[in-house]
């Protein structure tokens, strides 16, 4: 059982949840970042209600996994469709709970992640703009991870825009969520055995974003970071140099498309490290050092 919950949960892609909280605590926090217990208790609650969105996921795909994907746990009858929903569940409100009570986030911020996570996995299948939903899990993650540094953050934590780290943190959270959303449409060609052209174009464009943003927020913090070019393109060059060796892996075919989707998956630190180079420039050069290292770990579970 606990091999089919590793599955279920796509625990290979954990640690990229990790790190969007981390990224989010040093964005909204305006400096390089300390530990605290209320980092500690959103990393958990992050990771109880990513867990909590993977397995829900399958249980609602039970049906058709039945039919095209017997191999999944639930239909090969490694772990019961009730067992899984009970989990599902439980983490899921478990996870809200700690991030709200213990962590400090946002009540609406934290209620609109659960709402995102559920109309994902209810809507996936049937509508195609679901991809959509998915990238703004992860923004909603990014934002809900931030109010925690403004206690009792409600609406007015999503609308002042006048605020430096409010303003930092929604564009960086956007921006991740259209890394997200590209490498989904991406995901979604592999049936087909071929990337569509405008999904291409779509997602070459929103992967240059990261960088352009991360550029602009790091020229007028750069005055205090010695040598200060050397810490914008690390992560530069290796956020650019995954994307091309996981581009590559499109050339190969259906099988190909499938290797590239796992690659971005494990590429998701990179843009973290983009998003905070200018804040935490240490940080973000131990972030670079995650893709490989997660790609390995999804050898022993797989990240789709």
């Amino acid at each position: 059982m606990l091999r089919a919950l590793l599955e279920l949960s796509r625990v290979s892609n954990l640690p990229t949840v990790w790190t969007n909280v981390l990224a989010a605590w040093i964005i909204a926090s305006g400096s390089d970042w300390r530990w605290t217990p209320a980092l500690g208790w959103l990393l958990l609650g992050a990771s109880l209600i990513y867990s909590a969105g993977m397995i829900l996921n399958d249980a609602c795909d039970a049906v058709w996994d039945r039919d095209h994907r017997p191999e999944r746990p639930i239909p090969s009858g490694r772990i019961r469709l009730r067992m899984v929903w009970i989990i599902g569940l439980t983490w899921l409100l478990g996870g809200a709970a700690t991030m709200i009570l213990l962590g400090g986030a946002s009540w609406l911020m934290t209620l609109l992640l659960l709402g995102a996570i559920v109309a994902y996995d209810v809507y996936h299948k049937p509508w195609a703009g679901s991809v959509i939903v998915m990238g703004a899990c992860r923004t909603l993650l990014y934002l809900a991870v931030g109010s925690a540094h403004r206690s009792g953050a409600g609406i007015a934590f999503f609308v002042e825009s006048q605020e430096a780290v409010p303003w930092m943190l929604r564009n960086s959270g956007v921006l991740l969520g259209l890394y997200i959303i590209s490498l989904s449409l991406v995901a979604r060609s592999e049936s087909k055995g071929v990337v569509g052209r405008i999904s291409r174009y779509l997602a070459q464009a929103f992967w240059a974003l990261p960088i352009v943003w991360s550029i602009l927020l790091f020229i007028p913090a750069s005055k205090g970071i010695h040598p200060p070019v050397i810490w914008l393109w690390l992560p530069i060059g290796c956020y650019v140099g995954w994307l091309l060796f996981s581009v590559r892996q499109l050339r190969v075919g259906p099988r190909g498309i499938g290797t590239a989707v796992g690659c971005l998956l494990a590429g998701i630190p990179l843009v973290d490290a983009l998003m905070i180079s200018s804040k935490s420039p240490l940080t973000a050069a131990f972030l670079c050092c995650l893709p490989p290292l997660l790609r390995c770990w999804q050898r022993w579970v797989t990240a789709t």
